[in-house]
């Protein structure tokens, strides 16, 4: 019996981890058609037989498991909704052309409520000059339901998948790492103050960025124009939503790799310090980078003679390198110990 299977050979969700869930119900879709030049298994399929290939990618938000309507702005709510799907199309080293949106929703919601979820999909389509070309829109008997389709384009020279990083390659980060499950962190403990005592104010002041980050995250473009520009292209990428710990070891997976990671070069925010802090003694930065998810930055390797490239971009950092399979997915502390990456298993928020 499988490791994790119960008893009755059920396989629950919880014991696995996104990625693992979607191989093991895809593995035996095979391509049938010579137009899949990419197919599932990467941030964005990349589809057509010409130069220029068209990437596609969908991104489901569900009330009550990825966002919480008492802590969340429905104009922030859509401006989310599709910049977590653009964020695959940076993952691919793209560039975003248009996105189709799908709602199902109860009638607890009303036609102005709506108004100020699209006016979110407005914003951010026209932030990064994408189009919104179509949609579905359905009832719902369990809250608001938001399903994002992103489609894109690149250049078949520069397409980048989770696989292609080899030994020695260098392992970059774009921004920071934590600050948008510390932004949640802070809402859930203002949520549950005011359920004590519906008269309290929330107090968010000096929680500015985290809190941004996590009900409005931007999708790294600028990242992929400044590599674009230094005549880079990483040798593997993918975005940072599920916490650094199973993105890394995604990317590992699919490039049949080890590494090391090296938590001294994580790039973490004070307020992502501060936060931790005030949560809990217990409570690490580090872990909140490893596991929080929802970043949204770009994790991706580099040949090492690109090293001087890339050490010239605002707000990249090497954080590790790229070792051999056997070695494992590994992190380094400061006091020269490893510690073995762990994926978290299924869970509520992304």
């Amino acid at each position: 019996m499988s490791t994790i299977e119960n008893e009755e050979g059920r396989t629950e969700l919880g014991h696995l981890g996104k990625y693992a869930a979607i191989e093991r119900l895809t593995d035996e879709f095979v391509p049938k058609n010579s137009s899949t030049f990419i197919g599932v298994g990467d941030d964005c399929a990349v589809l057509g037989s010409g130069e220029t290939k068209t990437l596609v990618t969908t991104q489901t938000m569900a009330e009550g498991v990825n966002f919480d309507m008492m802590y969340t702005p429905l104009k922030h709510l859509g401006y989310k909704a599709v910049a977590r799907a653009l964020s695959n199309i940076a993952a691919m080293n793209g560039a975003a052309r248009q996105v189709l949106v799908s709602v199902a929703v109860s009638n607890r919601y009303s036609l102005e409520a709506l108004e100020e979820l699209y006016a979110g999909i407005r914003n951010c389509c026209k932030r990064y000059d994408v189009d919104l070309v179509g949609g579905e829109m359905q009832s719902s008997r369990s809250g608001l339901v938001i399903t994002v389709t992103a489609v894109g384009e690149v250049s078949e020279d520069r397409i980048t998948c989770r696989r292609g990083a080899g030994e020695y390659d260098l392992i970059c980060c774009s921004g920071d790492l934590g600050s948008a499950y510390s932004g949640l962190l802070v809402l859930e403990r203002e949520k549950v103050t005011y359920q004590a005592n519906p008269n309290f104010q929330p107090d968010l002041e000096g929680y500015d960025y985290v809190l941004e980050r996590y009900l409005k995250p931007e999708p790294r473009f600028d990242v992929v124009k400044q590599l674009a520009e230094s005549g880079v292209v990483p040798t593997s990428m993918i975005d940072v939503s599920q916490g650094l710990a199973s993105d890394v070891m995604q990317l590992c997976k699919s490039s049949e790799v080890g590494c090391e990671v090296y938590e001294e070069k994580l790039p973490i925010d004070y307020q992502t310090t501060r936060v931790c802090s005030e949560m809990s003694t217990n409570m690490l930065p580090v872990s909140n980078a490893l596991n929080g998810g929802e970043d949204y930055e770009l994790l991706f390797t580099i040949k090492q003679a690109d090293y001087e490239k890339v050490r010239k971009l605002d707000g990249i950092t090497v954080i590790g390198h790229i070792a051999e399979k056997n070695r494992g997915t590994m992190m380094v502390t400061p006091q020269n110990s490893t510690i073995e990456l762990v994926a978290q298993g299924w869970v509520s928020q992304e």
